[in-house]
């Protein structure tokens, strides 16, 4: 049978296997946040080598600022939270059980990778440095990669928790919910950003952090309760943009949705009102797009792809920055090798780092074959293992932060 054929027939399978209820536009939209995710740390991270032949975190955009606009398109991290919002109020309607029953379902399988990568890079540690040789600065280089995308899954976790106050919130005053959470991140904004600014400390920033990522879960649950209509969404997009515009035009926000290295500034860690009008102006967008997203996924064949990224999300998630570093690292022992280590400072290198890309993809689908593993319950492991990944994690979590 040729490849083509299999994967024809592999997607007839998925397609039939398909529940008739299914919300294929909402898992399309999942699909498409997700993977803008590795996608965003592929292309606008990069890694400069010291003397001593250790890894540095780098950034095009640092000397590529008109690139920013591409972090506008790859962070997509609304539109996630947005749809999953959406799929927590189906989820909680079904539910048998009692709530803390579901929200302990819906936590274990959100905690279970975090668990199993964070183990397994403890592991391997100083297997790498002792065995290997490799500097102890890359070891932090990539423990700071590795721990980079899992503070979504903290604040995941917790606006997961909060779904039945989101319900609540969400019955009582539809779209409107979401509009407190707004004004709390502006507040907060205002203090650190405006005239007193220098009067303010420093940590007031991280009132953001979950107002600012439960803004758009609290639109999706709205959206989930049938309370989100097309006459609202309009109003996000349109709202949204001009916000956006606003900010960057007159209020002097920092263009680039990611960290750059030397800003003073940042959008996204906490959030910033910037990363809320962009949030809400996807968000518009998403429900507008809704039918016409779900009509093309009845094709099997655009289908069986968004299925197959939904089953391994968290293993994506947890994993691509490894599938990365599995390249750089023994890279670095042969100096600078354009797009993967040196300065990300030249059009060579932006071209060279596209052409390392499905190389990344490969790497993580090989990793994936054995990480997903972590996904699903732990039934072989007893209270021994379990306690010892524990173990591993908070110490790699320890190293990683530096603490």
């Amino acid at each position: 049978m040729s490849a083509l054929a299999l994967m024809s027939r592999t997607a007839r399978r998925i397609e039939d296997a398909t529940p008739a209820h299914r919300d294929r536009a909402v898992d399309g939209l999942r699909a498409l946040a997700l993977l803008a995710v590795p996608t965003g740390h592929w292309l606008l991270g990069g890694f400069t080598r010291s003397p001593d032949g250790a890894l540095h975190n780098a950034s095009p955009l640092g000397a590529f600022p008109g690139f920013a606009p591409v972090s506008w398109v790859l962070q997509m991290l609304g539109i996630f939270f947005l749809v999953g919002g959406y799929a927590s109020v189906l989820s909680y309607r079904r539910r048998k059980g009692s709530t803390r029953a579901w929200l302990g379902g819906r936590l274990a399988r959100l905690g279970r990778p975090v668990l199993g990568v964070t183990a397994v890079w403890a592991a391997l540690l100083p297997l790498l440095h002792f065995g290997l040789g490799v500097p102890v600065d890359t070891l932090r280089t990539a423990s700071t990669l590795v721990v980079q995308p899992l503070w979504f899954v903290g604040v995941y976790t917790v606006v997961t928790a909060l779904t039945p106050y989101c319900v609540r919130a969400a019955r009582r005053l539809g779209v409107w919910a979401a509009a407190p959470l707004l004004g709390s991140v502006a507040v907060v904004d205002l203090l650190r950003y405006g005239p007193y600014a220098d009067a303010v400390p420093s940590w007031l920033s991280l009132l953001n952090v979950l107002p600012g990522w439960l803004f758009a879960y609290q639109l999706g649950v709205s959206w989930g309760e049938g309370r989100v209509t097309r006459r609202h969404a309009w109003a996000l997009l349109a709202g949204g943009a001009a916000l956006f515009a606003a900010l960057l035009l007159l209020f002097g926000y920092p263009a680039s949705m990611v960290g750059v290295p030397g800003e003073a500034r940042t959008n996204s860690h906490p959030p910033s009102l910037l990363v809320l009008a962009l949030a809400a102006a996807q968000s518009g967008a998403a429900v507008l797009l809704r039918d016409r997203i779900g009509a093309l996924l009845r094709r099997p064949a655009l289908w069986a792809p968004v299925v197959v990224v939904n089953l391994s999300a968290m293993t994506v998630l947890c994993w691509h920055q490894t599938a990365m570093l599995a390249a750089a690292v023994p890279a670095a022992y042969a100096g600078e090798v354009p797009g993967l280590v040196g300065a990300p400072d030249s059009v060579g290198w932006i071209l060279a780092r596209l052409a390392w890309m499905p190389v990344f993809a490969g790497l993580l689908v090989l990793i994936g074959r054995y990480a997903r593993r972590f996904e699903s319950p732990w039934t072989g492991a007893g209270p021994a293992r379990r306690a010892l990944a524990g173990v591993l994690a908070a110490g790699f979590g320890v190293f990683a932060l530096g603490l």
